[in-house]
C-alpha cells in the first residue's frame, strides 16, 4: 500500500492510504516513521503508525494540560480519559512522562506543603483532604506531613484572625472563634491550643464592657418588641450567651440596663 496523500490540518496531519483509507496523525508521528507522499508501507507498517499516533496525540494533550500548571497522575489519567483516549495508551502515556518527570506525585506534594509554608494557611488535616483529591496516594502524603512543622503557619493564621476579630467579640468568644478557625483550617487541636497560648488575649478584648451594652442596645430593640419582663430577660441573657458572654457579665450588665 501507499502514502497517497499528506495534509495538515491544525494540529494534525490527514494520512491518506491508496487513495482511500484516512488518517489522523501527529508530527511526531510523521517525523518518527518518516513518512511522505508515495511511500510505501506494509500493513504491519500501518498498525504501528496507528498506535504511534494514538500514543503521540494522548502525550501531545498531556503535555498541553501540563503546560499551564503542574499536575498529578490522575489529574492528567483523567483528562485523558474524558478525551476518549483508550486506557491502554493512557496507560503508555503516563509511564511515558513519569519517565521524563512531568509527572512527579512527590514533588507534587513537597510543592503543595512548600507553597502553604510560605504563603498559605492551612494545616495539615485539609492539606491531606485537598492531596488525596487529586489522586496521591495516601502513605506518600502521610510520609510528607510528618516531615512538615506547622506550628508557625498556625501562630500566623491565628494572629490574622485576631485582627479580623479583634475589639468585636468578648474574650471567651474570641477564644471561641480562633479555636474553631484554626481547627477548620486544618490544624490539630494541639497546634491550635498552642498557637492561641501564644496571644494576650485580654488585649484584644479590652472593651469587653463596651462591648455587653453596644451588643445589649442591638438585642434589647430586637425582643422589647414581643417580649418584656421576665420574657425578655432570658431572651437578652441567652442571646448575649451565645455572644461569648459569661452569665456574670450578663447578670450584672442587665441588673444596670433593665
Amino acid at each position: 500500500m501507499k502514502i497517497t496523500k499528506i495534509e495538515k490540518k491544525k494540529r494534525l496531519y490527514l494520512l491518506e492510504i491508496d487513495e482511500r483509507d484516512k488518517l489522523y496523525v501527529t508530527e511526531d508521528t510523521i517525523v518518527h516513521f518518516m513518512l511522505s507522499k508515495d511511500k510505501e508501507i506494509t500493513s504491519n507498517d500501518l498498525e504501528q503508525i496507528k498506535a504511534f499516533a494514538q500514543f503521540s496525540y494522548g502525550k501531545n494533550l498531556a503535555l498541553y494540560y501540563l503546560s499551564f500548571k503542574q499536575r498529578t497522575e490522575k489529574e492528567i489519567r483523567d483528562y485523558l480519559t474524558k478525551h476518549d483516549i483508550e486506557r491502554d495508551i493512557i496507560a503508555k502515556v503516563i509511564k511515558a512522562l513519569e519517565k521524563e518527570k512531568w509527572i512527579d506525585d512527590l514533588q507534587y506534594t513537597k510543592t503543595v506543603l512548600q507553597q502553604n509554608l510560605h504563603s498559605g494557611d492551612k494545616g495539615a488535616y485539609v492539606l491531606k483532604q485537598k492531596l488525596l483529591q487529586k489522586g496521591i496516594d495516601r502513605k506518600l502524603i502521610d510520609s510528607a506531613l510528618e516531615k512538615a512543622d506547622f506550628s508557625d503557619i498556625c501562630r500566623k493564621a491565628a494572629e490574622k484572625i485576631l485582627k479580623k476579630y479583634q475589639g468585636k467579640l468578648p474574650q471567651r468568644a474570641l477564644r471561641d472563634k480562633l479555636s474553631q478557625t484554626l481547627t477548620n483550617k486544618g490544624f490539630s487541636y494541639q497546634e491550635a491550643k498552642a498557637a492561641i497560648a501564644e496571644f494576650p488575649l485580654e488585649e484584644f478584648s479590652e472593651n469587653e464592657e463596651e462591648l455587653i451594652y453596644k451588643e445589649l442596645d442591638k438585642q434589647y430593640r430586637k425582643y422589647s418588641k414581643k417580649y418584656d419582663g421576665y420574657e425578655l430577660k432570658q431572651r437578652l441573657t441567652q442571646s448575649l450567651a451565645r455572644k461569648g458572654f459569661d452569665f456574670d457579665q450578663i447578670k450584672s450588665a442587665l441588673r444596670e440596663y433593665l
